[in-house]
């Protein structure tokens, strides 16, 4: 048996493994220990593994080798794999990495020659399979000559075309640290890449195809080494079309690519201004050429770090083909005093200016402080000059060259842009690029030049006065520039709904006039850029010029997106919360396209509909009174179809509670219009009451006492509702006034009462309470008993707090009592009032807290309150 035969080779500790074996569990089960082999199976004509046990000589496994991918190699020293006839998973485990080297070999070649017996016999196939196999060994004895002791690579083999297979086993498939070590022996033998190019061409002029793909595996083996000094050599401008020659015989390609026929005779290099550094040109063509490497010979071989490491190559020689040029100054005054002249050419100024765009984005590779110092360099030559005249060019490519060096300036100082269009005559360059905004050039060019005029007025990036100067220029030349292109591209409205359903040519024909509505769109986002940037400025001019109505005139275009943008600009305006646009929003009725384009809109579920919705809703959430109180009064009727919606539905309720606060203070209002009515009866009762003995105060002290406890103020100080008010504003009523002596009080009115009533009961006041004519003498004499009084502890303030229970003034009644007691009532209570001031004396002898003050009424609250009771609060003003 072939397997006995192999015995006596496989005792080689290199091929000693553990096989295992995947359970049920999901764990390895170890099978043995023995040693591995490739050989015939018996009884068959196939190759495949045998593990014979060290100490039993039985087989641990026979697996035969397939022709498919299941091999996996893992960390150097493990082969598994899933047995397809077993359905189970099984590994080997290699006490030697050599030797797991060793066997992977050999599978790797036995699955090759597999794939080619479909072109040949079976017996062919097999002398084959038996010739890789002893070819294996003899590579494998060889290899172990260039090893230590240690397994460690010592020195590569020779560069010949015998010892190509050895040296790609170094290079290609062994671990990390030997190919580490490969790469430093590269670079220690000065003589490598040149023998290797010398086989290269000799094979490839003997067209011997088989070593030129071991050329190519090797080749790319070695680039992806990633050493930066083996690129150093490969790239330079000895090697480097030499090694873009062996990678055109890929094994993977069917046939040959002639990547340096493609270099040589297609791709031309194209001097605007003749170069004299010769390192320069040398960095421009390796740059080019190492781009191709690796674009597109190797785009999908090359892994992570090599791509960076060739990115980064490239970013470092444009760096240095940027910063000799700009060194230059003979150069870069060559190529401005080119572009000025008119005797250049057409075609020369293009390519000219095709050169300057390039050398300002491959500036993108030097430091931060050198690239300002270029673009400053570049500005001072007079770069803007060159771009205001491209951008009047009717060439689209110089357009499109001309916006993008003036983004890439904006993109590192936009102040250098800044400056030159404050000091330009004219503003030329700022009226070309509004007007490039609003012209159609076919390709989306105006997103370019609105990309450009908003950074340009971008109020953050602005210092010093430069900030007020290029906003005043833009609002006053431009602003209403852009909103009349919109109000002119909108139909009217009388003829809104006609031309939205209109087909006929008349409506073609002034579409086709019209900007095109994605330049609209733009214009209305710059107008929402500028509202959110210079909310003072955008004030003013939309209050003066009716901006804002103008833009609303999109809601009557057909397209839906620019009704939504007009949507999202008054959403931009409102949420800005500036009460002056708020009133001129409310006052002009600016809302009402809005609302209209909403309800016409109906049931559709779109952005239109999400966008007018989002707007009602954040006017709710802001709580903005006006514009609540607004669009309810003014379009509840159209919207209580859409009720059911929960924005719509939140505003109608915010919109009550809104109404609630105002219809309190109205009442309070009018309490307090009656209460400053009465002030002036007031005086002349108080006077009169601080005259009367202290009996009548101690009756109205037990007067109040009979009618209850009573509340406590908020400083400690006790009240009581009292029972009857006197008619002229004061505590008592006496039968010798002379003012009062011929009136009958109204009975007060129930609650129920009709404002018809209320307005008269308020007249009939308004008559008793009229004050009659005293002398300055006798008033005088009057307040100066009552400071006096005062000052002893002995006067009862008295303080009318305006009540929000009710809005219709209390008839006034002797003691307090509410307006329904009838007048028989009211000199019983005067009565009983002189009773309550006599007790309140001998009551304050025992506790000062006993006595209380006259009661306030829930209708307009008067009070009375002792001097000894209120020590600790601030006192009440006295009338």
């Amino acid at each position: 048996m072939g397997a006995q035969g192999k015995l006596s080779n496989s005792s080689n500790s290199m091929q000693r493994v553990k096989v295992y074996r995947l359970n049920e569990d999901g764990k390895w089960e170890d099978q043995g220990t023995g040693h591995v082999s490739v050989d015939y199976l018996e009884r068959s004509e196939e190759l495949g593994l045998l593990v014979i046990d060290e100490e039993e000589n039985d087989a641990i496994l026979v697996h035969r080798i397939s022709s498919e991918d299941i091999y996996r190699r893992q960390e150097d020293t493990i082969i598994s794999w899933r047995d397809l006839e077993l359905s189970t998973e099984l590994a080997l485990s290699f006490q030697e990495a050599s030797g797991c080297s060793y066997i992977w070999d050999h599978i790797c070649g036995v699955q090759r020659n597999l794939h080619f017996n479909t072109l040949g016999s079976l017996d062919v196939a097999r002398s084959s399979s038996m010739e890789a196999i002893e070819a294996a060994g003899s590579l494998q004895s060889n290899d172990e000559s260039f090893h230590g002791v240690n397994n460690e690579l010592r020195e590569l083999p020779p560069v010949e075309l015998s010892a190509l297979p050895l040296i790609l086993k170094n290079v290609v498939e062994c671990g990390i640290t030997d190919q580490m070590r490969a790469a430093e022996l590269i670079l220690q033998d000065q003589e490598f890449f040149t023998k290797l190019m010398n086989l290269f061409r000799m094979c490839e002029d003997l067209e011997n195809m088989e070593d030129l793909h071991m050329i190519f595996r090797l080749v790319r083996g070695i680039i992806l080494l990633n050493n930066p000094q083996i690129f150093d050599k490969i790239f330079g401008e000895e090697y480097i079309l030499d090694i873009i020659g062996c990678l055109e015989y890929d094994p993977d390609v069917p046939s040959v690519q002639h990547h340096r026929a493609f270099l040589k005779e297609h791709v031309v290099f194209k001097e605007a201004i003749p170069i004299k550094d010769s390192s320069v040109l040398s960095k421009i063509h390796q740059t080019y050429r190492l781009g191709y490497i690796k674009d597109v010979i190797l785009p999908r071989v090359l892994d992570e770090a090599t791509m960076t490491s060739l990115n980064s190559i490239i970013h470092a020689n444009n760096g240095v083909v940027i910063q000799l040029l700009k060194d230059d100054t003979s150069f870069i005054q060559e190529l401005f005093a080119r572009m000025r002249s008119s005797s250049t050419s057409p075609e020369s100024k293009r390519n000219l200016v095709l050169f300057l765009h390039e050398f300002c984005s491959l500036s993108k590779s030097l430091q931060l402080v050198q690239q300002l110092r270029l673009f400053r360099d570049l500005a001072s030559e007079g770069i803007f000059d060159i771009i205001t005249d491209m951008l009047q060019s009717q060439d689209i490519k110089l357009l499109t060259t001309g916006t993008e060096i003036l983004i890439l300036f904006l993109n590192q100082d936009p102040n250098l842009l800044r400056s030159y269009v404050i000091q330009q005559e004219g503003n030329s360059l700022l009226r070309f690029l509004v007007k490039g905004m609003i012209t159609d050039f076919g390709e989306d060019m105006h997103c370019q030049f609105l990309e450009i005029i908003r950074i340009l007025v971008d109020s953050y990036t602005m210092t010093g006065s430069q900030k007020d100067t290029i906003i005043e220029i833009f609002y006053e030349r431009h602003l209403n520039e852009l909103v009349d292109v919109i109000a002119s591209s909108c139909p009217p409205k009388s003829r809104s709904q006609a031309v939205r359903k209109s087909s006929g040519s008349g409506s073609r024909d002034r579409s086709a006039a019209a900007p095109k509505p994605e330049i609209i769109s733009n214009i209305c986002e710059l107008l929402c850029f500028c509202v959110l940037h210079h909310p003072y400025k955008i004030k003013c001019n939309f209050l003066m010029n009716n901006a804002i109505e103008k833009v609303l005139y999109l809601t009557r275009r057909r397209e839906k997106f620019l009704v939504v943008a007009a949507v999202r600009f008054m959403r931009t305006i409102i949420s800005r919360n500036d009460e002056h646009l708020i009133r001129h929003i409310v006052k002009n009725n600016l809302l009402k396209p809005v609302i209209e384009a909403f309800v016409e809109n109906g049931n559709r579920y779109n952005m239109l509909h999400s966008g007018v919705l989002e707007l009602i809703e954040y006017i709710r959430k802001e709580n903005i009174k006006p514009l609540i109180l607004y669009i309810v009064n003014s379009f509840w009727e159209q919207l209580l179809k859409f009720e059911r919606l929960d924005s719509i539905h939140g505003l109608k309720l915010k919109y009550e509670q809104s109404l609630e606060p105002c219809e309190t203070k109205n009442a309070v209002n009018i309490v307090d219009c009656r209460k400053r009515i009465d002030e002036r009866a007031l005086e002349k009762e108080e006077e009169d009451y601080f005259n009367e003995d202290s009996d009548e105060e101690d009756s109205a002290s037990a007067h109040t006492q009979n009618h209850g406890a009573s509340p406590n103020l908020p400083n400690g100080t006790k009240v009581a509702h009292s029972s009857v008010r006197p008619g002229s504003g004061g505590l008592v009523d006496y039968d010798d006034d002379e003012d009062d002596e011929d009136y009958n009080p109204p009975t007060r009115k129930p609650e129920s009462a009709t404002e018809g009533e209320k307005a008269t009961d308020s007249s009939s006041k308004l008559k008793r309470r009229t004050p009659d004519s005293k002398s300055e003498e006798s008033e005088l004499s009057k307040k100066n008993r009552l400071e006096q009084q005062s000052e002893d502890g002995k006067v009862a303030v008295v303080s009318d707090l305006p009540s929000r229970d009710t809005a219709a003034p209390p008839a006034e009644d002797t003691g307090g009592h509410s307006n329904d007691i009838s007048t028989e009532k009211e000199t019983t209570a005067g009565e009983s009032s002189t009773k309550c001031l006599t007790n309140s004396t001998d009551s304050r002898q025992t506790s000062g807290d006993n006595c209380q003050s006259t009661p306030i009424s829930n209708s307009s609250q008067e009070m009375t309150v002792n001097g000894n009771n209120n020590a600790g609060s601030e006192p009440y003003p006295v009338r």
